[in-house]
């Protein structure tokens, strides 16, 4: 039902009817609000902030992508060198299961199949070197026990104690890792070694 008796609110009646229609003030776009520039300024700052750690992070990221790439093409054949260095072993026992006046005498049969052998552990040592997998003796070395492995002591008071006299199995490296520490017996030394040391008047 309708009040007879009340005004018409609708706007287009009523400005149909003659009446103002009253809306919000209208603000000029060159009429900022108070502390607008401050706003601004904040909001600029944290939008300068957030741009510069972003670029920080991918910058991070690229040298972190870049250097697993690297790991990556460095010790990615870990696995594979491994396996490969038991057949280098297997070439090496071979070679020194020969004596060297056999080796001397030998026919030229066995003269070729035992320079075979040095041609392909050459050849198998040169591929590994080539994807960055080196050989090392540690023989006459200072024993270090992040390359090496001690298999036993030798009791040798001609060189000082803790000296690598005797390799077991050759070592290997893999770029600047070990991949493979090399086997290797130690001076013992002691008393007798501190002796050789001391000048010769103190005979």
């Amino acid at each position: 039902m309708t009040d007879p008796d009340r005004p018409d609110e609708d706007p287009v009646n009523a400005a149909q009817a003659g009446e103002p229609v009253i809306s919000k003030p209208y603000v000029m776009p060159d009429d900022p609000e108070e502390d607008a520039v401050e706003a601004l300024k904040k909001e600029a700052a944290e939008s300068r902030d957030k741009m510069l750690r972003t670029l920080a992070e991918m910058e991070n990221l690229r040298k972190r992508t870049s250097r697993e790439v690297a790991d990556a093409r460095t010790y990615g054949i870990t696995g594979f060198a491994r396996d490969v260095l038991e057949i280098a072993d297997n070439l090496q026992r071979a070679l020194d299961a020969v004596p060297a006046e056999a080796k001397a005498a030998a026919d030229p049969g066995l003269k070729a199949l035992i320079e075979g052998v040095e041609l392909t552990e050459r050849s198998l040592l040169n591929a590994l070197e080539k994807k960055g997998v080196t050989k090392f003796d540690p023989s006459g070395e200072k024993f270090n026990p992040n390359f090496q492995q001690a298999m036993f002591e030798v009791p040798d008071p001609s060189v000082p104690a803790g000296t690598v006299v005797q390799v077991v199995q050759a070592g290997y490296m893999i770029g600047e890792r070990v991949l493979r520490p090399a086997l290797v017996g130690v001076s013992k030394g002691g008393a007798k070694a501190a002796s050789v040391n001391e000048p010769n008047g103190a005979a």
